[in-house]
């Protein structure tokens, strides 16, 4: 088991936007990789931690042939842009765009006066072309959703062989994970254990781990990245 600590990366961002970049995987960014992230899983390839300062936007900008996966963990987010405009995306959250061949524009505002946090994930399309499109998760309760992947016989999410979950887990709550996984603790604390080692992780925690073991030493978020074989 391997972990990647948010804060011993540098701090970056962008416009109104304070990030650390933990993954920028080399199918999307090849050679131009920062040395500090890891590499992603399968189409996964990209995942960074952001805060936005009180009142501050990405500013509209546009993607294409790209999924752009948004997970609210503190505060809120406005919704601008060509998918669904007005949207409101609030803490527990998460919001997915497919941008396909058809693409794209967004803008993600902090309407309020204090710092929020959202994690935003980029995931490859297994095919070029399709048609953009939008789809907003709000769980409740404990366990795990799926935001990301699957057959193209369901509707739920879009599809792809990446797959992609949010977990809540109340104290002492386990959760065991067959194959090769990545896992962003979001928030809490677990005891994380796989064929090689164990540690303790906590929020802002990057695991890549092979059949993984995790229990909940408090009430604990994550984001678990796996591939479907």
């Amino acid at each position: 088991m391997k972990v990647l600590q948010r804060d011993s990366l540098t701090l970056g961002g962008f416009q109104g936007i304070k990030e650390h970049r933990l993954v920028t995987g080399s199918k999307a960014f090849g050679a131009r990789r920062d040395s500090q992230t890891w590499d992603g899983l399968g189409n996964f390839v990209y995942l960074a931690d952001a805060r936005f300062v009180p009142f501050g936007e990405t500013k509209m900008h546009g993607h294409k042939e790209v999924d752009v996966v948004s997970v609210m963990v503190e505060g809120r987010v406005a919704h601008e842009g060509s998918l669904e405009h007005g949207e409101e995306l609030l803490a527990g959250n998460a919001q997915v765009q497919r941008a396909g061949g058809e693409g794209f524009s967004h803008n993600e505002v902090n309407p309020d006066d204090v710092q929020n946090r959202m994690i935003q994930l980029w995931v490859l399309p297994e095919r070029a072309g399709d048609r953009a499109g939008y789809k907003l998760y709000r769980p409740e309760g404990n366990g795990l959703t799926r935001i990301y992947g699957g057959s193209v016989n369901q509707n739920d999410t879009f599809d792809g062989k990446t797959i992609i979950e949010l977990g809540r887990f109340s104290k002492e709550e386990t959760i065991s994970l067959e194959g090769d996984y990545l896992v962003y603790i979001t928030g809490g604390k677990l005891f994380a254990s796989d064929d090689s080692s164990s540690n303790e992780v906590k929020d802002g925690d990057l695991v890549r781990a092979t059949n993984l073991n995790m229990t909940a030493l408090e009430e604990s978020q994550v984001i678990i990245i796996s591939v479907l074989n």
